[in-house]
């Protein structure tokens, strides 16, 4: 005869476990729902990652042989042509000839233009070094020279004639190192720093508002680093270094090698602050707290590119504070002008 069938009732042996893992389930975290999650500036980290990454020997190989390649397949295409045109067609072909010559030459003024914007970033570079180095050494001589090397940098500049004119006032009034190169940046980088600090604000107001409002892939980490290349761009022609698309990749790659290696493209101390207003921006808008955060962290790039195309080291005029930027940078913007 066959058990009666129902319901099977099992004791447990643990009364205090109600689960099969033996955790209550209503003393488990909650699952978070994103609006928990601290902003990171993931956007900008990724940029400074993609432009930091230098890539391999046989990479560098196999591009320059592509590229050597594709311009000798389109050199032998554009002669044929221009013969072929000829053949047919005097006139015409003279035209496309004297096209194809224009081309070259501005084609070779282009990469003349960007040689002499490195030399001129190079120059820069070395003076910033050798500004050090005097005040280093306390050598009165060599800041001398130094100071009338970097007033020939500005000397046709029309914005930079009243600076001028204020060192050239007091130069001969001071005899030692470091109070004649004091006075140098108090006159001279003062505008300069203060153009600077502009358009670091700029980048990093436009940096958090579009990843604030545009919710698209990838259109954050475009915008951060066309708003990063610019700004390294203009920050350099402030301080003369007039850099072209060459030397402002370069200098950018430089920017966040230099960044990616310190650990700075991230949420460190100096950034506490900003952190903490888009820790609670990001209570009503995760995006907005990413953008407060991914502002932060262009500004962060912008001072370091101020430190590195300034022809002369932050000693007598302080550096500028990420946080005082973004602030100035996003007031109105996340409701606080």
């Amino acid at each position: 005869m066959s058990a009666e069938k129902g319901p099977v009732l099992i004791e447990m042996e643990d009364e205090a476990a109600t689960s099969p893992s033996g955790v209550d389930p209503a003393s488990a975290p909650p699952v978070p729902d994103g609006q928990d999650i601290a902003p990171s500036g993931q956007a900008v980290q990724n940029m400074a990652l993609l432009a930091a990454v230098r890539p391999s020997l046989l990479w560098r190989l196999f591009v320059g042989a592509a590229a050597a390649l594709l311009f000798a397949a389109l050199s032998f295409a554009a002669w044929d042509f221009v013969m072929a045109l000829l053949a047919r067609n005097v006139w015409l072909g003279r035209i496309v000839l004297a096209a194809v010559v224009v081309f070259l030459v501005a084609g070779v003024g282009l990469a003349l233009r960007e040689w002499a914007a490195l030399a001129r970033i190079r120059r820069i570079d070395r003076l910033h070094h050798a500004v050090e180095a005097a005040l280093a050494a306390d050598d009165a001589a060599a800041a001398r020279a130094l100071v009338r090397q970097i007033s020939r940098l500005y000397a046709h500049r029309a914005d930079m004639r009243w600076p001028l004119a204020a060192l050239a006032r007091h130069e001969g009034e001071v005899m030692d190192a470091d109070g004649l190169l004091h006075h140098a940046e108090r006159s001279l980088m003062t505008p300069l720093d203060a153009a600077a600090r502009r358009e670091v604000e700029a980048a990093a107001r436009q940096v958090a508002a579009v990843t604030a409002l545009v919710p698209l892939a990838l259109a954050d980490v475009i915008t951060a680093l066309a708003a990063n290349l610019r700004m390294v761009r203009r920050i350099a022609t402030i301080y003369g270094g007039r850099s072209g698309g060459i030397g402002s990749w370069r200098l950018l790659k430089t920017v966040l090698l230099h960044l990616v290696a310190t650990g700075a493209v991230s949420v460190g101390d100096d950034l506490i602050g900003t952190v903490m207003g888009g820790g609670m921006v990001g209570k009503l808008s995760r995006r907005f707290g990413e953008g407060v955060v991914n502002g932060a962290l262009t500004a962060r790039v912008g001072v370091a590119a101020m430190e590195l195309c300034r022809p002369m080291p932050f000693d007598a005029l302080d550096r500028p504070r990420v946080t005082a930027l973004v602030s100035s940078a996003l007031a109105g913007l996340f409701g606080k002008g």
